[in-house]
């Protein structure tokens, strides 16, 4: 058997390890293992942190990468089912280091891993240096024997993560919030900061069930959302609260379930942390509205625009030593850098940071607050199918016939193509064999157009690509 050719290198993606389980398997974790422990231990470090979400199959995997660890001389603590947030709080205790077994808001049919190596996510070169690594070691594991594992919650853990967020935010009176979980990893913890904080709490899904019984644990997407935005009706409650399935993503919804578009809530940060840190850095991601931008020019601070991927957004704000003060992604990754926070993408303690700052304003709901940054006209994240066409090629064709729409063309991250009055994008997923394609417009007959511009220039040489945006 040819081991390249039965490796699945496309699981190593730019900023994490995701895949099918049918890619992942018990073989596959055994031999990433085997890559991460050299890489801690080619960095010196002793001791890492390990974590996973609510997938069935992430304890067991969970297990295999501690005991690997643990062969090749490390020590490991396993903190069981938690957060993403929770395991890089806890990591910090540990010299930075941890491993999270996730995939996020993917369906129950994927699995993944994320990691920390001294506080840092891997680089995409990083990545791929595991992925080479883990195939060279895979014809050493053998059969391997995976032993039944059930999900593990630890108190103590929570606790500490819990207090942290405690110490860092004041409630100046207490909010009324429906809270949902999604199945995912993060409910549970979350509903308890929430109560602590003295808010009432209505609890939607917040056990951890790895079998997602609804839909994948994606707040994204507005089908998603529907039992907590009957909730938040019915309760007359001040705002919602949903959380993906490892809770470093959120949605938040006003006191009238309108669920808060990511370019609104990255400007209400951007406001929040320049009234602090006035003349300082935004930092957004390429699929963010010309609103983010404008936003923070208004605030007299300096918008800057990078490629899609929480963990290039953390290396950013990390390396920029204070100049940046605040990253959001449109897919609902917001990282504070003001003094505040831990420079990870937290989703509850972005919902935090907002209830903070509405009970400390003069509005008398999130919707009052939002007010000044209106509503866009624009579509959610659309997946449509490479249809087997090398991605690389399709966007240098847009590129190319781009050049008579006399539109500021952007390849920062894709083809992002920018006009007085909207703008689309289009470009390679970065966990999946499709591309991400977003439209945005100050008003909808305009938003039609954009993406009809696209639609013509897919249509002579990529029909198929071309049909499905136009039905998207």
């Amino acid at each position: 058997m040819n081991i390249q050719q039965t490796f699945p290198l496309n699981i190593f993606r730019a900023y994490d390890i995701r895949g099918k389980l049918s890619n992942l398997t018990p073989n596959i974790i055994c031999s990433i293992a085997h890559a991460l422990a050299q890489q801690y231990i080619h960095a010196e470090q002793t001791h890492v942190v390990i974590g996973y979400d609510a997938r069935l199959t992430s304890p067991g995997y969970a297990n295999i990468i501690q005991k690997v660890l643990e062969q090749q001389g490390l020590n490991v603590t396993n903190i069981g089912c938690c957060s993403s947030p929770m395991m890089y709080y806890i990591a910090r205790d540990f010299g930075g280091n941890g491993i999270m077994v996730t995939a996020s808001h993917n369906p129950k049919s994927d699995n993944g891993i994320k990691w920390i190596l001294k506080g840092e996510p891997p680089s995409p070169e990083t990545i791929q240096q595991v992925g080479h690594l883990a195939q060279v070691s895979l014809s050493t594991n053998g059969d391997l024997h995976v032993e039944t594992v059930f999900h593990q919650f630890n108190p103590q853990h929570c606790m500490q993560y819990q207090q942290s967020l405690l110490n860092d935010i004041q409630l100046l009176r207490p909010l009324k919030i429906v809270l949902d979980g999604l199945h995912g990893s993060a409910g549970h913890c979350a509903k308890q900061v929430l109560q602590n904080l003295g808010c009432e709490v209505i609890a939607l899904r917040c056990e951890a069930n790895g079998h997602f019984p609804d839909h994948a644990p994606d707040p994204s997407h507005a089908a998603h959302l529907q039992q907590l935005q009957a909730t938040i009706i019915a309760e007359k409650a001040d705002l919602g609260i949903a959380l993906d399935g490892d809770g470093d993503r959120v949605v938040l919804l006003d006191e009238q379930a309108h669920i808060i578009s990511p370019d609104r809530l990255i400007s209400l940060f951007a406001q929040i942390c320049l009234q602090q840190h006035p003349h300082k850095e935004i930092v957004f991601d390429v699929k963010c509205s010309r609103m983010v931008a404008d936003t923070v020019g208004q605030l007299d601070g300096q918008a800057k625009m990078i490629r899609t991927g929480s963990s290039f957004l953390r290396a950013y704000l990390s390396k920029s030593h204070g100049t940046a003060v605040f990253g959001g992604e449109y897919a609902g990754h917001y990282v504070f850098n003001d003094g505040r926070g831990f420079g990870y993408d937290d989703g509850l303690y972005a919902a935090l940071r907002v209830m903070e700052y509405l009970t400390q304003s003069n509005a008398n709901s999130l919707s009052e607050l939002l007010s000044i940054y209106p509503e866009r006209y624009c579509t959610e994240d659309t997946y449509i199918s490479t249809h087997e066409v090398n991605p690389k090629q399709v966007l240098d064709d847009i590129e190319l016939l781009s050049h008579h729409l006399g539109a500021r063309l952007s390849k920062i991250d894709g083809v992002r193509l920018d006009f007085d009055d909207g703008f689309g994008i289009i470009r390679a997923s970065n966990t999946g064999e499709y591309f991400t394609v977003r439209f945005d417009a100050d008003h909808p007959d305009r938003l039609t157009e954009i993406r009809q511009k696209f639609v013509s220039m897919l249509q002579h040489q990529y029909p198929q690509i071309a049909q499905e945006l136009a039905q998207a």
